[in-house]
């Protein structure tokens, strides 16, 4: 994102089958030019539909890779920060489509497949990083059907995987001194 980074660590432990999608999602650019689409300032932010690419909104929110990924509901707790499947109402159904949690949610605890989380580290020290990027994006102008006014400001850019890194190597915080709270 042009505005700003995310930083994003993934729990393949907790939910394999959803990061081994996502990180395919990743490697063929299926998220770059993607819009985050369903802003709810204090609840979530949510991409990753394809239909974002095109200006026709009342499509926006319903793309999907032509695939559903189960369910792989986990003890993680969705605080700030944490990464998400979205999903319609069958628990089957995510896609493509995530969120992320801008303030803690745990109504969806168990609901929904967390699989990774923010990590407080910006990549680029001339862009935000992934805590105020996500604050910002929250905090967007947006229509009656919680789509950002100004899509340049929620468009991902580009999304890369840093490979043969730990989270350590970031100076970020071990898993278990995380927001992260088992239950």
């Amino acid at each position: 994102m042009s505005e700003g980074s995310f930083l994003i660590e993934l729990f393949p432990e907790d939910a394999p089958n959803t990061v081994d999608r996502f990180l395919k999602l990743v490697e063929s650019g299926y998220y770059d030019g993607t819009v985050f689409h369903r802003i709810i300032p204090g609840f979530r932010i949510q991409g990753g539909d394809p239909n974002t690419k095109g200006s026709d909104r009342s499509f926006w929110g319903q793309g999907d890779p032509g695939y559903t990924i189960n369910e792989e509901f986990n003890t993680i707790q969705h605080d700030r920060g944490i990464v998400s499947m979205a999903r319609g109402n069958d628990p089957n159904s995510a896609g493509s489509q995530f969120f992320i949690v801008h303030l803690d949610s745990n109504h969806l605890d168990g609901e929904y497949t967390a699989f990774g989380r923010l990590i407080p580290i910006a990549l680029n020290p001339t862009l935000p990083g992934s805590f105020p990027t996500l604050d910002m994006i929250a905090n967007l102008e947006t229509d009656n059907r919680d789509a950002p006014l100004d899509v340049t400001k929620a468009t991902i850019v580009e999304a890369s995987i840093a490979k043969d890194f730990s989270i350590s190597d970031f100076g970020g915080p071990d898993r278990n001194e995380s927001i992260i709270k088992k239950l």
